[in-house]
């Protein structure tokens, strides 16, 4: 259980609200919403697709504005109001999109992606053979050779490549924030496992918070500190991963786990509901 008492409140929003149009085509994405995120913490986001989740994602980023409330990053107003300011707030947060690729200018080589990342943590002058230790450390990270990528443009990889070079992107800049949306969604069960565990590590070496955008309440139950459950722009449920996945009090929480496929009961496939009582003492023979 998180110990908010010894944390910083690194991440934090009083009334966050985005509204799409106007009049009777106006949209609101997300509704009001508050929310504290603590220094070292993982937490999840969790909500069907279409409830708020990444338009808030990228609110927190500075890549879509803020219609009303305030957000707050290390207890400070955020100001993003010129270029240089946003550089800055982009040295202590960053994200990884679920769609890797997306994720990339497809005209940057792999070297030209980690030498930004160095040169966006200062290092800039730093020898050559220096800023080629570095990307290797990164690459070794999420079990990918240098060697290997060094002038490869990212389309050349494949989805899970792609993936763990984002993580090394994570690990050269090293962020206080990680802002991480549905980062496993588009690779295979067996890369999936890796990364998450990779980012976990992460987590653990440098103290970095990540906010996890999922509609996985299992991964979320697995991995967080605290979870939100969003509906329809606002959250209807926030608290320890236990208090909400194993004691839920909202109606659409209830709903999201009752949606979770269980082994163990038996199913009338035909309708895709429960079956019968009666069929209980059948399945299990």
């Amino acid at each position: 259980m998180t110990d908010k008492g010894t944390k910083e409140l690194c991440l934090s929003g009083i009334g966050v609200t985005k509204v799409f149009g106007f009049g009777n085509k106006k949209t609101v994405a997300v509704d009001n919403v508050d929310f504290e995120f603590y220094s070292g913490d993982l937490i999840s986001i969790v909500g069907e697709s279409g409830s708020g989740k990444t338009t808030l994602i990228k609110m927190l980023l500075g890549l879509t504005s803020v219609t009303d409330g305030e957000i707050f990053y290390m207890g400070k107003k955020r100001d993003i109001g010129t270029h240089g300011k946003k550089k800055d707030y982009w040295r202590g947060i960053q994200a990884i999109f679920q769609d890797p690729f997306s994720s990339y200018n497809i005209f940057s080589k792999i070297d030209t992606v980690l030498l930004d990342c160095i040169n966006m943590r200062g290092g800039r002058r730093l020898p050559k053979k220096t800023k080629i230790e570095m990307m290797s450390e990164a690459c070794s990270f999420v079990n990918l050779k240098f060697d290997e990528m060094t002038d490869k443009y990212p389309f050349e990889l494949s989805g899970g490549q792609m993936q763990r070079l984002m993580i090394a992107r994570i690990f050269l800049l090293k962020p206080k924030i990680l802002l991480a949306d549905e980062p496993t969604s588009m690779i295979d069960a067996c890369s999936r496992a890796t990364i998450l565990d990779m980012l976990l590590k992460l987590r653990d070496e440098i103290g970095m918070t990540i906010i996890f955008i999922t509609h996985d309440m299992g991964l979320a139950y697995y991995v967080s500190d605290t979870v939100y459950i969003m509906e329809k722009g606002k959250f209807v449920e926030h608290g320890t991963a236990d208090e909400v996945i194993l004691n839920p009090k909202a109606e659409y929480t209830i709903q999201l786990l009752n949606d979770v496929p269980k082994i163990h009961d038996p199913w009338e496939f035909s309708r895709n509901r429960r079956a019968p009582d009666w069929t209980e003492d059948y399945v299990k023979a």
